[in-house]
């Protein structure tokens, strides 16, 4: 079966997340490809806490930005795919050459815009949120200073 750089990047970028890209790949027993659904599942029900629960939910806070590591890293999969050269594509899969035009290279625009901007707020979301968690947490000297009072 010959596999199509173009389709690969596009699922990386579009179903990347649930491993859509692994299974076009390498099949429906890649196991890699069944384990993107965890995290997934994680950083969208942590998406789904924080609509229900509001920002003051701890474990919305952990969540959330495994889902910004999971888009982050299929669309690091679609930029990888799309910037293969059809030489080496071929060649790792073990088909002829084909050449694929535009269409890895669109995907690779948008992996990157997409890829950045999800990596950034998840990075930001998350240490922002680490940061109020620590004005949170009350110190020793506080506790120290209600006991004595």
């Amino acid at each position: 079966m010959t596999h199509s750089k173009t389709i690969a990047a596009w699922l990386a970028l579009l179903g990347g997340t649930l491993g859509l890209h692994r299974l076009y790949l390498k099949g429906l027993g890649n196991v890699p490809a069944w384990l993107h659904l965890l995290p997934t599942t994680l950083g969208l029900f942590g998406v789904l806490r924080m609509r229900e629960l509001g920002q003051d939910d701890h474990l919305a806070w952990v969540l959330i930005p495994i889902l910004g590591l999971m888009i982050a890293q299929s669309m690091g999969h679609a930029i990888f795919y799309g910037l293969t050269s059809d030489e080496k594509w071929a060649a790792r899969l073990g088909q002829p050459v084909q050449s694929t035009g535009w269409g890895p290279v669109f995907a690779v625009v948008l992996a990157l815009f997409v890829g950045a901007t999800v990596l950034m707020g998840s990075v930001a979301f998350g240490v922002q949120k680490f940061f109020e968690w620590q004005l949170e947490a009350p110190t020793a000297s506080q506790n120290s200073k209600v006991l004595s009072a």
